[in-house]
């Protein structure tokens, strides 16, 4: 096995090696010359590997390895190579893809028309509400799923039990939101349901960090977002249908939910977990670890915010899309929610077009800002569609262009994140747990600004549309101060 030496020595500095080093150097090698001490301490590593072609290559210290690229020949058990690595990007996906139609079916269609059925007259605010609760209990629920599954010791690993109980609560909520004839029920359910989904969404998305290199982050990414996009379209079309009847819709997704998550967990076995370090928990520094510091970590901050920023333009328009083609557009109410699949089914257009190539040419250009900015933009462009033609001909090209420019940015959004995690991933539940915030936030509080401004400026949705597009072009500018992900 042949070490080539000249690329170890300049790939990394002589200081990342010194203190990445696995075991103590006596002190004469530190006035030792710099290829000397570089050789001795490959010496004392002693990590090569075989490529594919046979020859040798120097792996980097354990601290890099998540940032300079466990690649596909990596020696990490955790990491998937082959075609399990494939059944695995596959079922995340495919789970998402049914996750997100339970989503997009109840937030967009069922709820709106339940909330509408109880007080017509109210419905905006009370459906505001509802969601606003909803995404209180959300923003609990991901950084302390993913916290929580990050210290787990089992042996079904960390991950799998909290998608487990997490399904089989969610869904038996779910069920019960069928028989619910008041909004203090349909409060009381949906919350407690959300927050359940979101405890076991968390650690299968952390998955993507656990398992993958990053040379393949793109990849994953790019599924994983065009299960969820896939998801969010097929849902509002299939409860477009449903609708006529509540009951059998919430059964059935609550269904097709936990029966899929049982299939994951089958088909994709976790590795025990029982071997692996866990801190002492204190309560103390437990709680402070929610907290990231901006100065120490700002690429991660940036990628919070500019997150942050694009979710809640985009939740402004999706929240009220109802009511959006009833009183902006003009359409009936039956109109509108046959509409409302017509606009999903053309938005998945969009997303099979972009999605997945998005995040395939980011692996292979290695590159993700490009991609987000640009998806970003287009965005924002597609929310001057209805400002131009206020008509059901605008809502189509909304449709349409929202669809490529959101497939871009989920293709990719996911393998970026996992960039920017702090101390190499090492605490990638909770991490990618505070990132989600960043879209449950807006969640929070995009309903309750969007009939914030609805109320100020006299149900003027050209208003609302406004405000969004300028929400997601300045996210795309946030974007540009991140340093450690080009």
């Amino acid at each position: 096995m042949r070490i080539d030496m000249a690329s170890a020595i300049f790939d990394i500095s002589i200081h990342e090696k010194i203190e990445s080093a696995s075991c103590p150097l006596p002190s004469p090698w530190s006035r030792m010359p710099l290829r000397w001490t570089c050789m001795g301490i490959m010496h004392f590593r002693k990590a090569t590997v075989m490529t594919a072609n046979g020859a040798g290559r120097v792996e980097p210290a354990d601290g890099h390895r998540q940032q300079r690229g466990a690649t596909a020949g990596s020696t990490d058990p955790l990491i998937l190579n082959g075609p399990r690595k494939w059944v695995l990007m596959g079922s995340i996906s495919f789970t998402l893809f049914i996750l997100y139609v339970l989503y997009a079916g109840i937030i967009k269609v069922f709820l709106p028309n339940q909330v509408a059925d109880i007080d017509p007259a109210n419905k905006i605010n009370n459906l505001a509400g509802i969601l606003a609760l909803m995404s209180i209990a959300t923003t609990i629920a991901t950084p302390l799923s993913g916290a929580l599954s990050d210290r787990l010791r089992t042996r079904w690993g960390r991950r799998a039990p909290f998608i487990a109980i997490g399904s089989l609560a969610a869904a038996l909520l779910t069920f019960g939101l069928s028989f619910a004839t008041t909004l203090m029920a349909i409060t009381i359910l949906w919350v407690m349901a959300a927050f359940c989904y979101n405890m076991m969404q968390v650690p299968m998305t952390t998955l993507i960090a656990d398992r993958f290199a990053p040379d393949d982050r793109g990849k994953a990414s790019g599924l994983l977002g065009a299960g969820q996009n896939i998801g969010t379209s097929v849902g509002v079309i299939v409860a477009g249908y449903l609708v006529v009847n509540l009951q059998l819709g919430y059964v059935l997704y609550g269904a097709a939910v936990l029966s899929c998550c049982i299939a994951f967990i089958l088909v994709n076995r976790e590795p025990s977990s029982l071997h692996m370090e866990r801190e002492p928990l204190r309560l103390g520094h437990f709680i402070r670890g929610f907290w990231i510091s901006p100065r120490e970590h700002p690429d991660f901050a940036w990628a919070f915010i500019s997150r942050f920023a694009l979710y809640m333009g985009f939740t402004l328009i999706t929240t009220y899309m109802l009511y959006i083609l009833q009183d902006y557009i003009g359409l009936s109410r039956s109109e509108a929610n046959a509409a409302i699949g017509r606009i999903f089914a053309i938005q998945l257009v969009g997303l099979l077009l972009s999605g997945v190539f998005s995040g395939f040419l980011s692996d292979r250009w290695g590159r993700r800002k490009p991609f987000v900015i640009q998806a970003t933009i287009l965005i924002a462009a597609a929310y001057a569609m209805p400002l131009l033609m206020p008509t059901m001909t605008g809502m189509y090209l909304y449709a349409g262009i929202v669809g490529i420019g959101y497939g871009a940015y989920t293709a990719v959004d996911m393998a970026l994140m996992t960039q920017v995690l702090p101390k190499g991933g090492k605490s990638a539940g909770k991490d990618l747990g505070i990132l989600i915030i960043a879209l449950n936030i807006p969640l929070i509080l995009g309903p309750v600004l969007a009939a914030l401004i609805l109320n100020i400026s006299g149900n003027s949705y050209a208003t609302l549309f406004t405000v969004a597009a300028t929400l997601v072009a300045f996210s795309a500018l946030l974007v540009l101060p991140i340093r450690s992900v080009r």
